[in-house]
Formats: C-alpha cells, structure tokens, sequence
C-alpha cells in the first residue's frame, strides 16, 4: 500500500473488490471498446455505404476490432491525452494503433458522449445489481432474525420513554420493511434504465442522418441495435448531447433511501447495545476503547451511521447536477459525476457489507430484555387491571383516579427513592380493586400485552419477503468480509 499519495477510505477500508472493479477505469475503456464495436456492427447491419458506394463498414474491420477489445494499450492512450487533452480521442487513436485498417470506422458518426454516457449508464445497471444482491442478502437475514424472535416480547419505546411492549422480531421487521421499500425503488430504478444510444452532438442524431442518407428509418433502428447488444431494452426516446442528468438523480435516491434505511436500523442496535438488550456482533480480540478496556462499542452500527449520512448527502450532488445544466448541454457535470456516483456506490457498497456482518451476528440478551420489561409492565397493564374492576363492578372514574394516585406513587419509589416498581404492592393494597397480589403477578404475562405483533411478523415475512426471497434464491446466502 502506497503511504506517500491520497488513497481514498472507500477503496481502503469500506467498499468491496467487486464494487471497486465495476468504476475501475479498465472496465470504463473496456466498454468503450463494446460501444465502438457495437457502433460498427449495427453500422454494418444496417448496410451503411461509403461514399464509393462500398460498405463503409466491413466484417473484417470488425474482427480486427474484436481482437483487441480487451488488450487495451493505455500507455498510448495516455501520452496521447496528454498531447490533445481529450480522453475519448486519445483512445479512440490509441485504438486505431492495434487496429490500422478499422481505424478510419471507430467512433464513426458518434459524439464522445455515445462512449462516455452509455458507458456511465451500463456501470451504474453493473453497480445497482451488486447493490441489489447484497441488499437481498440484508432481508434474507433480517426476515430471519425476525421468525427468530417473532414472540420474544421486549419493551417497545415512543420518544425513548418506555410504551406498550412489541416482540424483539417485530421491530426488526420495521427495519425489514424500510429495506423492502428500498428493493422495490431499486428494482423500478434498475428496470427503466436505458442508454443513450447514437444521438449526436445535440441529440437530434443529424450526423447519423448524414451519414445513412436521411434515412430515418435506420437512424431509429441504429439505437435499437445498440441497445441490443448491449443488453438493453432500449434507448431514451429523447435527448440532448447527454442522456438527462435526473436519471442520476433516480440512481443516487435510491442509494440514499437505503442509506437512510440502514441509517435508521444502526441506530436503534446502537440505543440497544447501551441498553445491554441486543449487541452487535464483538470478535475476540477486537479492541472497544483505548482507554477502557471493558468497552464493547458498537463501532460497527456506528460505521454504517457514519457512510449512510455521505450517501445520503452525496445524493444532493446528481440533483443539483440535473437542475444546473443548460440547453443540451455543459460540461460542468462531469468533474462531479466522476466522484458523486461512483463513491455514492462505493459507499453503499460498505453500507450493506457492514449490515449483513451486523444482522448476522446480532446477539439478543433474553434477560436482560425480560428483566427491563418486566420492571415497567404493571405501569402498562393498569388499563386492564381497571378495566376487570369495572366489570366486577367498580366506578371507572374513581378507579382512574386511584391507579393515577398510585402510579406516581410507584413512579417516585423508582425514580426519587432508587426502589423496585411496588405499583402490584399498591394496587393489591387497595380496597377498591379487590385483587390479590397473586392475581396481579398472574396478569403479568408479557405475551398478554404485545397484540399481533407475532402474527404481523409471520404475515409479512410470508405474504411479502419470501416470495422475493423465492424468486431470488440463487443470489442468497451472501456473507461480508469487512476489512476493518
């Protein structure tokens, strides 16, 4: 590792191998040359003729392209940019080196955003389908911990102040559906993405009309074969020089919403671990504090906070990208497409490594959920401890009034005096609930307070993940390495 130049906290410690491949620049110019080979053939099919009345594109210029799709020759590449400063003809020259009879056909009729705006879209189809992988992987793990613990009641919270109880499976399956939201923005994002296709310098593909004789009818079908062969369904229908700048924007809410996702659920496991209730997973060796060696931070949960929080900001740049662009086009986009997109997807990359390490390691503490649920249960259950006395004939008002009374009285023996909660003691002690103490401790039966909590889990784990988790079986079973 060099220790003597900036290297970026994504490649180093956050984003995976895969991920890093997909906006490597070899992949970049590896689909140049696609795009100009795909640009020839289509060119070719559609009987495009020089002006000697010869196909202007032969088969055997593009099997002499094909030969060397692959062994790109960046030295040259890169001397010649540093010659005419312009990155698109530099390989399109370099190119024409290893091919010397097809040179005269690479790029024909095309403007440098038919390599460099298809070439963009293409990645971020490669990216979203890591993204979307790892995010299935995610859910896959998260609708099982919710299974797990669908009827492990716990204390459940509204403004952190203690409210009726849920299950431990049931909150995570809120986490769940925030990320099942995310899977169908992805998958809608991911389906309507199309190139940019042949359009020209202004988007009216008027060198391609020059160049197939006003031919309008194989001008169209140039972008249709294009798209072909590069897996597509097709092509924008309308552009200018660029494909438009708000499908960036489509792309990059989409990582933000899951980064706000993930943000969310790191959250809730980060109150969690100080309530020693659920942990995140703590190797053996791993270190919590320099200082206290006690310490069991949550530095994980802590990483996905911090990486969402520059996903979710980075989306900001594609949309004021989008909003800030004139007529057919500027070039003030391109600086800032080269960073925002693809650390957005590196970033979101580290996001979702850390959530699967996370979700598959998390260690629920029984006890200590039981014990604190327990200890605030008789504040909870007073409703239906008044309720039996109404129907056992007691005056709703006045027992109100009476649970009030002897609630703040509990309230200030826990709060004030460092007590245990007393509220059963004193409710028992009262002669207008006619209840025994026994009564009372029988009526403190958690599952008795947590509603549908263990059917809603079951229900949408059934109903609404599995048949996404069916469909998507062969992706399954992803497991993160996290570097640090």
């Amino acid at each position: 590792m060099s220790t003597d130049n900036y290297t970026s906290p994504l490649s180093e410690r956050y984003a995976s191998k895969e991920m890093q491949a997909v906006f490597s620049p070899d992949m970049k110019f590896r689909t140049w040359r696609r795009l100009w080979i795909a640009l020839a053939e289509a060119e070719n099919e559609l009987g495009l003729l020089g002006e000697d009345g010869k196909p202007a594109v032969s088969p055997a210029q593009i099997e002499e392209l094909k030969a060397h799709a692959e062994d790109i020759n960046y030295e040259e590449a890169k001397a010649r940019e540093k010659l005419v400063r312009h990155d698109v003809m530099s390989h399109v020259y370099a190119y024409g080196l290893q091919c010397p009879s097809a040179k005269g056909i690479i790029h024909l009729g095309a403007t440098s955003c038919y390599v460099g705006d298809n070439t963009d879209i293409i990645i971020m189809k490669k990216a979203l389908a890591i993204i979307q992988g790892k995010l299935l992987s995610v859910i896959d793990e998260l609708s099982r911990f919710a299974l797990k613990y669908k009827d492990m009641p716990t204390l459940a919270f509204t403004h952190f102040q203690p409210a009726q109880p849920t299950t431990v499976g049931k909150r995570a399956s809120l986490w769940l559906q925030e990320f099942l939201m995310d899977y169908e923005d992805l998958q809608y994002v991911s389906d309507s993405l199309k190139l940019l296709g042949s359009k020209g310098t202004t988007g009216t593909q008027a060198s391609f009309m020059e160049l197939f004789g006003g031919d309008e009818a194989k001008v169209k079908e140039l972008d249709k074969k294009i798209a072909d062969k590069m897996g597509f369904s097709g092509c924008y229908p309308v552009s200018g020089q660029t494909y438009s700048r708000k499908v960036d924007t489509r792309v990059m809410n989409v990582l933000a919403g899951i980064a706000a996702s993930a943000h969310k659920m790191s959250n809730d496991i980060r109150l969690l671990q100080h309530l020693k209730e659920i942990e995140e997973p703590f190797e053996k060796n791993q270190i919590g504090s320099s200082a206290m060696a006690y310490k069991r931070n949550p530095m994980r949960s802590e990483r996905i906070a911090s990486l969402s929080r520059y996903v979710m900001i980075d989306a900001l740049n594609p949309a004021i990208t989008s909003a800030t662009q004139w007529f057919e086009r500027t070039l003030d986009d391109s600086a800032n497409k080269r960073l925002s997109i693809a650390e957005g997807f590196l970033a979101t990359d580290g996001v979702l490594d850390l959530c699967m390490n996370v979700v598959d390691g998390l260690v629920v503490n029984d006890k200590v959920i039981t014990r604190r649920l327990m200890s605030e249960l008789p504040f909870m259950a007073t409703e239906n401890i008044m309720m039996d006395a109404v129907k056992a004939g007691g005056d709703r008002q006045e027992l109100h009034e009476e649970i009030r009374t002897l609630s703040m009285e509990a309230g200030i023996n826990i709060k004030q005096k460092g007590l245990d909660n007393n509220l059963l003691e004193l409710i028992a002690s009262s002669d207008k609930f006619n209840v025994t103490i026994d009564e009372l401790h029988e009526a403190m039966e958690p599952s008795k307070y947590v509603g549908r909590a263990p059917s809603q889990v079951e229900e949408f784990v059934n109903e609404y993940i599995k048949p996404i988790l069916e469909a998507n079986k062969e992706r399954l079973g992803m497991k993160a390495e996290i570097n640090v």
